[in-house]
């Protein structure tokens, strides 16, 4: 048994003598889910949040991910922000158009780029100001097949960054 699975027997274990849910669920089934969160590989690199401007409470957060096996990316957090949602950008003629989607698929060995015009996941009533220079955490929330579901953190710097033309117009939800 490796030192994560001890880990997770453990505090399952713990969990059960104080009397939680976890008290049901056996020492075996705890190592196994241990064992499956250590064999899920996401790589996440390339990320970045534009920095707001004065009176501004949202901004997006943009990345590449792989991911070793397919997963679906079904949620996210920051502390940064009230609220987080995964979105979608695109052009319907000569409007652009965003709205939230409840996930994205992420084919295994694939990179999925989050990026302005596309794919990406917006900060929304911002606590604070992002200012380039410095970073903001953010919880990516992923789920396999099967419907476990494990949590990335990272610390995803704060730039200023131009848009392209092709995305200037104003957007519509």
């Amino acid at each position: 048994m490796t030192l994560q699975c001890l880990i997770a027997a453990v505090f399952f274990a713990v969990a059960g003598w104080a009397g939680g849910v976890a008290a049901q669920v056996p020492l075996t089934t705890a190592a196994t889910i241990a064992q499956n969160t250590t064999s899920i590989a996401v790589a996440i690199d390339g990320s970045w949040a534009r920095a707001s401007v004065a009176g501004q409470k949202a901004t997006g957060a943009f990345m590449r991910i792989t991911a070793r096996q397919s997963l679906r990316l079904v949620g996210t957090d920051s502390p940064a922000a009230g609220v987080t949602e995964l979105h979608e950008m695109k052009m319907e003629g000569d409007v652009m158009k965003m709205r939230a989607v409840p996930a994205l698929a992420l084919p295994a060995g694939q990179t999925v780029e989050l990026k302005p015009g596309g794919y990406h996941v917006m900060l929304m009533d911002l606590k604070a100001p992002l200012t380039p220079g410095s970073s903001v955490p953010l919880t990516l929330v992923f789920q396999d097949a099967k419907g476990f579901e494990f949590r990335q953190q990272v610390q995803v710097p704060v730039a200023t960054r131009a848009v392209p033309a092709a995305h200037a117009p104003a957007h519509q939800h």
